[in-house]
């Protein structure tokens, strides 16, 4: 499994943006890869377990990867049109979401945080367009 997890893991450094299992697994079934879906899921979770990969929800509910480029807890700023990503600190992010646990009597509160917009190229692209 670790020659394919490490596989797998290659697919997303090399790649720009968030990406779904099916996508990963036809781009390596397309480069000769003999590797399965179940194989390519299982090593998705995995590598997010280990924090090698951030894990992010679509509208539609789809999961879709991309490899990490901080192990550090992040936040991301994803463009809704080229799907362009950057991770964020969010410190502020972080003070109200223990608060709100707190006030509420949680404690080890977690949390997922995205932020959606156009990035500024997509945005140029349509004021010219």
């Amino acid at each position: 499994m670790t020659s394919r997890r490490d596989a797998v893991h290659d697919v997303l450094r090399h790649s720009e943006g968030f990406r779904s299992a099916q996508d990963i697994y036809a781009e390596m079934r397309a480069g000769g890869a003999k590797i399965g879906l179940t194989t390519v899921y299982r090593a998705l979770q995995s590598l997010a377990d280990t924090g090698q990969v951030d894990v992010l929800r679509t509208d539609d509910g789809e999961a879709v990867y991309r490899a990490c480029e901080s192990v550090q807890h992040h936040h991301h700023l994803v463009c809704r049109r080229c799907g362009h990503t950057v991770e964020v600190d969010g410190p502020a992010v972080e003070r109200w979401a223990e608060n709100v646990g707190r006030e509420h009597g949680f404690s080890d509160v977690t949390h997922t945080v995205e932020v959606f917009g156009t990035c500024a190229s997509c945005t140029a692209a349509s004021k010219a367009g």
